[in-house]
């Protein structure tokens, strides 16, 4: 059966995570409040400003930058864009 959230990102009624996507108290609230559909979502843009900010994960700074944009993301307030990012048009 389908785990359904009340999405903070979507704003409304939707499939949730399979299980936590990572560790500890975050996790558990992104567990608890954002849908698979708002995670894909965030991954995609957070693969985007890993791959045009250069980000290397394995320096602290860089994971607490992620960390800063993600919460920014799922309260829906202003997030960085990669530079030069063009969006596709449908």
């Amino acid at each position: 059966m389908t785990r359904m959230v009340h999405c903070v990102r979507l704003k409304k009624e939707a499939e949730g995570l399979m299980v936590p996507p990572l560790p500890g108290p975050k996790g558990q609230w992104v567990f608890e409040n954002v849908s698979q559909e708002a995670w894909t979502e965030w991954q995609v843009h957070q693969t985007r400003l890993i791959n045009e900010k250069h980000l290397n994960l394995m320096q602290p700074e860089a994971r607490q930058y992620l960390t800063e944009q993600m919460d920014k993301y799922f309260k829906g307030e202003a997030v960085d864009a990669a530079d030069g990012y063009v969006p596709e048009t449908k």
